[in-house]
């Protein structure tokens, strides 16, 4: 029987699974990942067969056809998620554990399914996904103290930071590097004292965020702010958590980004206002590469005629809530 563990490229799929392998060692799957945008990954699992599949952290409805596709040719697929499902397909060979709260992300729904078991990695992978409130109570259940906590949050903001770009070769590292890295680790804070990796993404982060904040906002109306980024690597590594940032500085906007693509089009990164957490899944589904969750979310090339438009959307929305 072959395995595939198919995730998500951020820190909250990296660690969500990593939970999983901690209580069911797979050493023999093979992976696949890529960019935090690169979602449409069980089509690269096309014409595969009575396998095991564990899938974390995107999407069903994105990759519906692939998935039914898989359980047609007898797969036993585990599917773990917290963005937009739609209907979920009735299957024997399908479990899904699928929660769109706002507050939950894939590392904290595998954290329940293990009754805790390794949930600092949990810790890490909410303050990734900018769940910082639920990252804390999951740290406070732990007893953990502030500086420990800190660096939780670090290392899963840098894992985060590290699965932006267009593509792989804009990262520091690829995301089964930093799956692999922490196999080892039972604890993140053993693998924040002897890795060498954090260095380097700190470094990276450091350089790109001094780039980013040279950036001021090029629309503000009552909904939000709205940033753009020019077509540099830098700016693709860095949008997701200079959004997080700008949406913590102010809390009751929403927040957009655009970041333009070699090809003209916009990559534009949605954060919902944290005290109303809702409405930045609606908006970018209104367009045809658009998706995420109710808190975040994101388009993956906006053409430039739709801009307007776009820009219409985001005030209905968010002026709305």
């Amino acid at each position: 029987m072959k395995y595939f563990d198919v995730f998500n490229g951020d820190a909250d799929g990296i660690c969500a699974l990593h939970q999983l392998r901690l209580a069911e060692p797979q050493p023999d799957a093979r992976l696949v990942t890529g960019v935090k945008r690169d979602i449409r990954l069980l089509q690269q699992l096309s014409g595969i067969r009575a396998a095991h599949v564990t899938v974390l952290d995107i999407s069903l409805d994105t990759n519906r056809d692939a998935l039914l596709s898989l359980l047609q040719t007898g797969c036993k697929i585990l599917y773990v998620d917290h963005h937009f499902a739609g209907e979920i397909p009735d299957s024997e060979n399908l479990t899904s554990h699928i929660d769109q709260s706002p507050d939950i992300c894939t590392s904290l729904i595998v954290d329940h399914l293990l009754g805790g078991k390794y949930r600092t990695w949990s810790v890490v992978g909410a303050f990734g996904d900018n769940l910082h409130t639920s990252a804390q109570q999951a740290a406070d259940s732990l007893l953990m103290d502030e500086f420990s906590v800190a660096r939780l949050k670090e290392l899963g903001e840098l894992f985060n930071y590290n699965g932006y770009g267009l593509s792989v070769s804009d990262l520091f590292f690829h995301p089964k590097d930093l799956f692999r890295a922490i196999l080892p680790y039972a604890d993140p804070l053993d693998f924040i004292e002897h890795s060498d990796i954090l260095s380097r993404l700190r470094k990276g982060y450091q350089d790109d965020m001094e780039s980013a904040l040279k950036h001021e906002p090029v629309r503000t109306t009552e909904a939000g702010r709205i940033f753009e980024f020019p077509p540099e690597p830098w700016a693709r590594r860095i949008s997701g958590v200079f959004s997080n940032l700008k949406a913590q500085e102010m809390p009751n906007l929403a927040h957009g980004l655009l970041t333009r693509n070699p090809d003209g089009t916009y990559r534009i990164n949605i954060r919902a206002p944290l005290h109303n957490k809702k409405g930045a899944d609606s908006l970018c589904r209104h367009f045809v590469t658009g998706g995420g969750r109710a808190a975040a979310a994101g388009i993956n090339a906006l053409p430039k005629d739709q801009l307007d438009l776009f820009f219409m959307k985001f005030d209905e929305v968010f002026t709305q809530v």
